[in-house]
């Protein structure tokens, strides 16, 4: 069933490979971002494939013919055959990807917030399709810095990036993916987003033209207006009364119900604020508070908004588990198509892992084997082990002695 279900996925996308010969090392790359390997990049890919060299498995991804933004909407279309839900959630948020160098697309010293700190990074902005059903990457875009990329002309070609290729601001970039999202008809009720998205008020406003619901996070210095004028939301938060909050869980996490108090005000005609503090204190005495700005074309419960604000973190477990399972961050390419190019094949790779995932729960919904849903990970070592193919052993000598003279 499992190697019916991948190659269903492959049929999607196998004719936007012109060649039989690319066609046929696309599924290849696929089946080793699948794999046990512990790095997916060309030498372990070719490896997993059976080849000699890595030269087919770089040339996929950097000279061969094909369109990464068809595969992309392949994508997106599996995605929503699989997990699609009318109550689904948009959730946008960046990414980093540690870079040596200089020479990469979009690489520069800058924060990112998967490190948690500032180093020599790409950013990559994503979009995830969060349903009850399961949560999967159906976008992408990667952030061209404006200075040292976008005003570089020439350095922008030495990476392969076209002169059309303009800047963009990471919510612009999520602007856009959301247009395509919603061009192609993808089923989804809100949107939501961390502040740096929440606080924009560009992408606000188009949200708002187009009778989208959403739940973004804002920072606590953000001017609202209210009747009496601009109020910061930190400070409409300490108007709130004690009688106002109620507690309510946003989701469930590792070590059970992620519980916090949550109180809903006013912030002017068409949005209300919603505030999140959390129970315990920090070191300093406090509770941390964070702030949602929420647009409703319609009026909306608490525990709904709540529920939307709790699945921003689903995209991180995306990230986490396309890094962690399918190689999203093992790329060794530099050129801009070919980043877009491993990215999405990733994706696919990860879509297919959740599907699977969600297809075996709901084969038995019950549990009567009295067993746990299979995991994500699991159904890839899983179907590696079930579906591997076993390769002449003169192919496993070259590759030890390779592996040998590297060392």
């Amino acid at each position: 069933m499992w190697r019916a279900g991948f190659d269903e996925v492959f049929a999607r996308i196998s004719g936007r490979f012109a060649q039989v010969h690319t066609r046929r090392r696309a599924r290849a790359y696929l089946l080793g971002l699948l794999s046990r390997a512990e790095r997916k990049n060309g030498w372990t890919l070719a490896k997993q494939a059976g080849e000699v060299t890595p030269d087919g498995m770089q040339r996929l991804l950097n000279h061969a013919v094909w369109d990464a933004d068809l595969v992309r909407d392949d994508l997106r279309a599996y995605v929503v055959d699989q997990l699609g839900h009318e109550q689904a959630v948009l959730v946008a948020d960046e990414t980093g990807f540690p870079k040596k160098g200089t020479k990469s697309a979009g690489v520069q010293r800058q924060y990112s917030g998967t490190a948690g700190r500032i180093e020599n990074c790409q950013l990559g902005v994503f979009l995830a399709y969060v349903s009850p059903h399961g949560r999967a990457l159906i976008d992408r875009e990667l952030y061209l810095p404006e200075d040292s990329w976008c005003a570089d002309r020439q350095r922008c070609r030495e990476a392969g990036i076209d002169d059309e290729v303009t800047f963009a601001t990471k919510p612009e970039r999520a602007r856009g993916m959301l247009e395509r999202a919603v061009a192609a008809g993808v089923p989804f009720s809100w949107v939501t987003a961390d502040a740096v998205y929440g606080q924009n008020p560009g992408l606000r406003a188009w949200l708002e033209e187009h009778g989208i619901a959403y739940v973004m996070a804002i920072p606590s210095k953000q001017e609202l207006p209210m009747a009496t004028g601009k109020q910061r939301a930190d400070v409409l938060g300490q108007l709130v009364s004690a009688t106002v909050w109620q507690r309510r869980s946003c989701g469930e996490g590792s070590q059970g119900a992620r519980l916090y108090d949550w109180a809903l005000v006013g912030a002017g005609e068409q949005h209300r604020l919603l505030i999140r503090r959390s129970l315990t204190r920090n070191a300093k005495g406090m509770r941390e508070v964070a702030y949602f700005l929420c647009h409703t074309p319609d009026p909306a419960p608490l525990d709904v908004l709540v529920r939307v604000a709790g699945t921003r973190g689903a995209i991180e477990e995306c990230f986490r588990a396309a890094k962690n399972e399918v190689g999203l961050d093992h790329y060794q390419v530099r050129k801009y198509s070919a980043w877009y190019r491993h990215i999405t094949l990733a994706m696919l790779a990860h879509a297919f892992l959740t599907a699977t995932a969600t297809a075996d729960e709901r084969g038995s919904p019950d549990h009567d084997d009295g067993l746990t849903p299979l995991s994500v990970d699991e159904i890839r070592r899983l179907h590696m082990v079930l579906t591997r193919t076993q390769h002449p052993r003169a192919h496993t000598e070259v590759w030890s002695r390779r592996q040998y003279r590297a060392r």
